[in-house]
């Protein structure tokens, strides 16, 4: 099947995907936030630039996107019908970086959290994700 959009439209489509400060993210900011939890914003001295740090419960957030980072199960992580072998080494590739960043991390003695875009959608990450920092002092 071929791309509805032509080459030049696609590659600005996609180039207007943004990597941080994105809408998922700033809810769970504000949450956290909200609950007295302190933090610092994408860390570059840190495995995988987390999008949030707590240093004082050692502990490190990432907000990921389902379709980019291949949420299993998760109905937004569909794949595109065209250049699917691009795209499965594409996706392939980013899974593998996210477990080496979340494996050097916890080898540095960092809590690693993952919050899914979808359980921000929902709101579901709500309940576990202040109680599971604050369990790291």
């Amino acid at each position: 099947m071929a791309d509805v959009h032509s080459p030049s439209v696609r590659s600005k489509n996609m180039a207007a995907i943004k990597g941080k400060d994105t809408k998922p993210e700033i809810a769970v900011r504000k949450f956290l936030y909200a609950n007295g939890l302190r933090y610092r914003l994408h860390r570059k001295d840190l495995a995988g630039k987390p999008d949030i740090t707590s240093f004082k419960y050692k502990t490190v957030v990432f907000v990921n996107g389902c379709y980019w980072h291949r949420h299993k199960g998760c109905k937004f992580s569909t794949m595109p019908k065209s250049n699917t072998e691009f795209w499965v080494t594409k996706f392939q590739g980013t899974v593998a970086r996210d477990m080496r960043n979340y494996a050097v991390l916890k080898d540095n003695g960092w809590n690693v959290i993952v919050i899914w875009e979808c359980e921000v959608n929902n709101r579901s990450y709500e309940e576990w994700v202040a109680t599971r920092i604050r369990a790291n002092v």
